[in-house]
């Protein structure tokens, strides 16, 4: 009786152990409807939002995208998922970022405009003598120096000083002549007019040119006549003023006719050589003022205007040798002194080179120093004065006429294509949208824009190799990548 009524007691307890559980079931399957039921409710548009399928890209080389993890083929680098804002591909050439998003990026941007900007043209080069101020002093006449009255290069001359002494027996021969023609020349009578009295004055006045040619003076001549005897020795005096740079005999020398024996250079006017890089010629002209200083005296500018401008380019450095001519008066400039210049060259429209000082006037094409408000002769050498403006000058009055520049820092410059990053207007998140320019030379901080910008436009100056990186994770057409890669087809597809 007792094991009976322990089997019934057995199976009671079963039968509410599967009652509770069927009930917990219950509940546990209701709850979870409910739960789905009250998340559509609340929000209804993330259920009508398309999902979106992960992407997955190479970090080292963003144009490698694929729909799942793997490795890279390029790199072997493992491949990383793709930030959703990423993987949604919105219009070609544009990145749409949120505001956050653009504040991480640090994007800076600039408007276009039309404005005046300045070219520093920085070079090195040395001073150099003045070629028209370097004089050589030569024998005129055959003989031997017996003394040279200046004894070591440096010495300062002036026009006039004696130089030379120098025996000739050519000269004592020529003297003799003219003797024996002077007192041919005293025999005539006053009144002849007899063919061979006029010879003897035809004679002495040839014999005296003879003797100019030989070097001598017309106070020596005059004193040789005046004294009736000939000298011995020729005395060679200086030609002009300067420093002698070189002594090319010495006393005892037997010298020829045309035999160089000392050189004098007038340094109250030198030259400067510079070498320009080739990419800077553009604003570069005659005539421009130059200003340079010197490791001699730090902080000293000084001035000069460039004279000439090499037409061939040096094919091993690629520069262009150009010519300052400088005054000297103080004497503080030496030839082969260093220095370092700049050129600043106001650019106008087209790349042109503006200067207020040069607009309208007159220029000497050989002595640059020579400027006048009208056409004339140059008062150093009598050439014709030319306009500034057919050496390359123009001049600017109005903004209109202004260049349309953008900074240095907006353009991506591949080699062959430049792109800027344009910030479009009137969007609801910060949209950009690349774009190919046609760049001129580069003047200072500014590029000036042929075509592809308009006035008024703003475009990326920092985080623009962002902005452009991000366009290559999306497989849009980017600074090194035009045409963009597309959209993957498969999982084991290259990006097309």
């Amino acid at each position: 009786m007792k094991s009976e009524s322990a089997k019934i007691s057995l199976v009671v307890r079963n039968a509410i152990v599967v009652v509770l559980l069927l009930a917990a079931f219950l509940a546990g399957y209701m709850l979870k409807s409910r739960l789905q039921a009250d998340h559509v409710h609340a929000a209804p548009a993330d259920a009508n939002k398309p999902a979106v399928a992960q992407k997955w890209y190479c970090s080292m080389d963003p144009q490698i995208i694929r729909d799942g993890p793997g490795k890279c083929p390029i790199c072997g680098m493992a491949l990383i998922p793709m930030p959703s804002d990423l993987a949604v591909m919105g219009a070609p050439r544009q990145l749409v970022v949120s505001d956050e998003a653009a504040a991480l990026m640090d994007i800076a941007a600039s408007r276009v405009e039309r404005k005046i900007v300045t070219a520093e043209i920085r070079m090195v080069g040395k001073i150099d003598y003045d070629e028209t101020r370097v004089k050589d002093i030569t024998a005129w006449v055959p003989g031997r120096i017996d003394r040279l009255y200046v004894d070591f290069k440096g010495t300062r001359v002036n026009k006039g000083d004696h130089m030379v002494s120098l025996y000739s027996q050519q000269l004592l021969e020529d003297q003799q002549a003219l003797l024996a023609a002077v007192e041919a020349q005293r025999s005539v009578k006053p009144d002849s007019n007899s063919f061979l009295d006029k010879l003897k004055f035809a004679n002495a006045d040839a014999v005296r040119k003879r003797l100019q040619l030989r070097g001598l003076t017309d106070d020596q001549i005059a004193d040789i006549e005046k004294a009736g005897q000939t000298v011995d020795h020729l005395t060679i005096f200086a030609p002009m003023g300067g420093i002698v740079i070189d002594k090319h005999k010495t006393e005892g020398t037997w010298v020829d006719t045309g035999t160089t024996i000392f050189t004098i250079a007038d340094l109250s006017q030198l030259w400067v050589k510079l070498d320009a890089y080739e990419s800077d010629m553009a604003w570069l002209r005659y005539g421009q003022e130059v200003q340079f200083a010197t490791e001699a005296y730090p902080g000293e500018v000084f001035n000069g205007r460039i004279s000439f401008i090499d037409p061939v380019l040096n094919a091993k450095t690629r520069t262009v040798k150009l010519r300052v001519n400088v005054a000297n008066a103080d004497g503080k400039l030496k030839p082969e002194m260093f220095v370092r210049a700049i050129v600043r060259a106001l650019v106008a429209q087209g790349g042109t080179v503006m200067d207020p000082e040069m607009a309208g006037k007159w220029i000497c094409p050989m002595h640059p120093s020579v400027v006048k408000t009208q056409k004339g002769a140059c008062d150093i050498c009598g050439m014709d004065l030319v306009t500034a403006e057919s050496l390359g000058y123009v001049k600017v009055d109005t903004q209109n006429e202004a260049p349309l520049v953008i900074p240095a820092s907006a353009p991506l410059i591949t080699g062959k294509r430049a792109v800027v990053y344009v910030k479009l207007p009137d969007t609801e998140k910060p949209t950009f949208e690349g774009r190919e320019v046609v760049l001129g030379p580069l003047a200072g901080d500014y590029y000036i824009v042929r075509s592809g910008l308009a006035e008024g436009e703003t475009v990326v100056t920092n985080g623009n190799f962002k902005i452009d990186s991000a366009l290559q994770i999306q497989a849009k057409p980017s600074m090194m990548n035009p045409q963009g890669q597309g959209t993957p087809t498969s999982q084991n597809g290259h990006s097309h």
